[in-house]
């Protein structure tokens, strides 16, 4: 005997439009509507009991122009509400999950503020048992049904967890659930949905959905077998009637679309995106686990958030250079003449780069090298590196390491993460395009140490010719092959290096630039391309050899040659102003008043160096510091004011530097017959020097009625103190004679 189980008479009701939900069905509803939303914080959210879960579902009838309670029809479905979410901004709003009970008959509203609740007729009996029915034709209408219905089945994706479970059931599921099942499964429209729900007894419902049923099936086989007949809209499913729509297995059909069953742009590039990989000719292992991914992306839909990270991952996998590699240049004599046209000097770097080449030359499988370039700012370490790539006939690309304090930067973040995304080494070479670029590690020495790990211990794989081979980024998850890249590391110094990772890379010292050889590349390299930049040609602007020294002497002191750039930078931008004042043509003729008259080149010589960068003064005396980037040239300037003739020294100075200052004091006391040609009993003068925590102020007061000197360098060093007094020394004579400083 079966058990029978009712449902309350009176239920609050959930209107909804062009939504018909069955019983034995599950359906997410949206929620916006202000006298549902209160239903919703009235009867849900206040209260705990299971009655209270307990709702009504009932459509509106598709005519609008009916007024009053007559826009809602008849007939409903009683569901239990399974799961509740929502968002009180901007506006408030829920998603119900509802699973179907039974069918009800509105009787009559009973409460329309600030929710309907109406009273409603059980339709259906809900048994626990599926009672034996001995009428023959609704037997052989139900067995028909589970026919056709395992056909159905058949045709849809089994790794579909709702499409298995079905097929599990089938054969047990009560007859009173089975046709409105399938009926929510199908491409059926609003008006055939209503008329399964208001078919009350068993045989009719299965009349109604056994064509259905039936209809989808013949559309399916004949998709499969008529692929030109895509385009036929015979088999849409409006947007609004869709219920649960279960993808079909692979070469069938897609869920989610305005054609169920139906072929998509998605497949397209799914095939597109297993092409590519077929064409990246992966190694074994990654090709395993990129087809592994494929085929989980086939099963998700494309509304599935994963969905969008699998399709990432593999296309990252088909787009990174597993088998593609760059055309080498191995002509020695044709790499020497372009290190040579694009950098002057650096004689023991290019001499490395042809080592290399040489013996790439009689050996193909030969490791790509890490080297170092160490040396102060502006030389052209990141430039060189450049110019190497070129040379090569590689790819190049540049990473800048300053500041990282990440290993992800290095290493990638893992999938788990949101937001998650390969390290720059793999992104690197997936915008180069080959396994085999010439990748710049720019300012290793500047890297930091965070909470999220350390970038140099990442890189100690990545630098290690016996590990990179196997490199794995956290991302990728799979090993790729780093040994046939060339990294090239640039740094100022080697002291913020740890040792590990020092060890691994072969340093190249990079010194600075003497005067000649700045001379050769202001001329050569530097003059040219501000020319170019600024619109200049040759014929407008002439800068003798003699004005290119005394630039570089006076004006730029400095290892590299970037201020030596930037000042014919302002040269150039003088003469460019100079240049559209007069109107000036490509061939360097303007018209005065009729008359051509031709003024260019304009020659800058070194009254127009001290008119357009300013003056330089030649009383100021120059001394040297201690750097790790180089050293650094140090300015004294000297004035004249009287004195008392005592030694007064202040501030936080060094033993040496006192030393130097008495030094200094003593030695222009004794030579000043011979350097001014009178005896100077006495002399003042004020020093100040400043470097970090580092300052002092040194004064010396004479007692003779002479002028007082004061001077103080520009910036001063910790180890300033042993030239400290040749500068002091020089700067007083200059101060006293009044004779520029040779």
């Amino acid at each position: 005997m079966s058990s029978i189980m009712s449902i309350p008479r009176q239920i609050p009701l959930l209107v909804v439009d062009e939504k018909v939900l069955l019983p034995g069905s599950s359906m997410k509803i949206p929620v916006t509507n202000s006298r549902n939303i209160a239903m919703i914080k009235s009867r849900l959210l206040n209260q705990n009991s299971l009655a209270s879960t307990i709702i009504g579902v009932i459509p509106k009838e598709p005519s609008e122009d009916i007024p009053g309670n007559a826009a809602l029809h008849r007939n409903g479905t009683a569901a239990v509400v399974v799961q509740v979410t929502g968002i009180s901004w901007p506006q408030p709003s829920f998603t119900l999950l509802v699973t179907g009970l039974c069918r009800f008959r509105l009787e009559k509203l009973v409460m329309e503020v600030p929710y309907l609740v109406g009273v409603v007729t059980q339709l259906d009996k809900l048994v626990v048992d599926d009672e034996d029915d001995d009428n023959q034709e609704i037997i052989d209408l139900v067995e028909n049904f589970r026919i056709e219905a395992s056909k159905l089945l058949g045709m849809l994706d089994v790794s579909n967890a709702t499409v298995a479970r079905l097929k599990k059931m089938l054969s047990s599921l009560p007859a009173h659930h089975l046709a409105d099942l399938c009926a929510s499964l199908v491409n059926a429209s609003f008006m055939e949905k209503l008329q399964v729900l208001d078919a009350v007894e068993l045989s009719k419902r299965l009349k109604i959905a056994l064509p259905l049923l039936v209809r989808q099936i013949e559309g399916l086989e004949m998709i499969r077998k008529s692929p030109e007949n895509l385009k036929e809209n015979k088999f849409s499913v409006p947007q609004k009637t869709k219920v649960m729509l279960i993808r079909p297995q692979r070469g069938g059909f897609v869920r989610n679309g305005n054609h169920i069953g139906m072929p998509t742009d998605e497949e397209d590039e799914l095939q597109e995106l297993q092409n590519k990989l077929k064409a990246a000719k992966l190694p074994p292992h990654a090709h395993k686990v990129a087809m592994k991914e494929l085929q989980r992306l086939k099963k998700l839909a494309p509304i599935s958030p994963e969905s969008g990270i699998i399709r990432t991952y593999v296309e990252l996998m088909a787009d990174l250079p597993w088998s593609k590699s760059s055309l080498e240049t191995l002509d020695i004599n044709k790499a020497r003449q372009d290190l040579d046209a694009d950098h002057y000097a650096m004689d023991k770097l290019k001499r490395r780069v042809l080592e290399y080449l040489a013996v790439r030359q009689l050996k193909n499988s030969l490791r790509g090298p890490i080297l170092c370039f160490v040396g102060p700012p502006g030389v052209g370490k990141t430039s060189v590196g450049r110019s190497i790539a070129q040379t090569l006939g590689r790819e190049f690309h540049r990473i800048s390491l300053g500041g990282s304090c990440n290993q992800s930067d290095i290493r990638g973040h893992r999938r788990t993460y949101i937001g998650s995304m390969p390290g720059r080494i793999i992104q690197g070479l997936k915008t180069v395009g080959v396994n085999n670029p010439v990748i710049l590690l720019d300012e290793i020495d500047k890297l930091g140490t965070g909470i999220h790990g350390d970038p140099a211990a990442a890189l100690l794989e990545v630098l290690d010719p016996e590990q990179n081979c196997n490199f794995v980024d956290h991302y990728l998850n799979v090993p790729f092959d780093l040994s046939q890249v060339m990294f090239i590391a640039t740094a100022n110094t080697t002291k913020t290096i740890p040792p590990a990772l020092l060890d691994r890379m072969e340093l190249i010292h990079v010194q600075g630039y003497t005067q000649e050889e700045k001379l050769h590349i202001a001329s050569r390299h530097l003059l040219p391309k501000q020319l170019e930049e600024h619109g200049l040609t040759p014929h407008m602007l002439q800068l003798p050899m003699e004005s290119i020294k005394t630039l570089i002497a006076c004006y730029t002191r400095e290892a590299g040659v970037r201020t030596l750039e930037r000042k014919l930078g302002a040269l150039c931008r003088a003469v460019a102003v100079r240049v559209a004042e007069m109107n000036v043509d490509t061939t360097g003729e303007h018209n005065v008043e009729g008359r051509v008259v031709t003024e260019l080149p304009i020659f800058i010589d070194e009254a127009a160096l001290e008119e357009i960068l300013g003056t330089w003064a030649a009383w100021r005396c120059s001394g040297l510091a201690w750097t790790a980037v180089g050293g650094e040239v140090l300015l004294v300037e000297a004035s004249k004011m009287e004195g008392d003739g005592e030694l007064v020294l202040t501030g936080h100075l060094g033993d040496v530097m006192k030393e130097s200052a008495k030094l200094a004091l003593n030695w222009v006391r004794t030579s000043a017959r011979e350097v001014f040609g009178q005896t100077i009993m006495a002399f003042s003068c004020q020093s100040k020097c400043s470097y970090r925590r580092f300052s002092c102020t040194a004064f010396i007061w004479t007692r003779a009625p002479l002028p007082h000197r004061h001077s103080h360098p520009l910036s001063s060093r910790v180890k300033d103190g042993p030239s400290a007094g040749v500068t002091i020394a020089n700067s007083s004579d200059v101060s006293f004679s009044d004779r520029p400083l040779q």
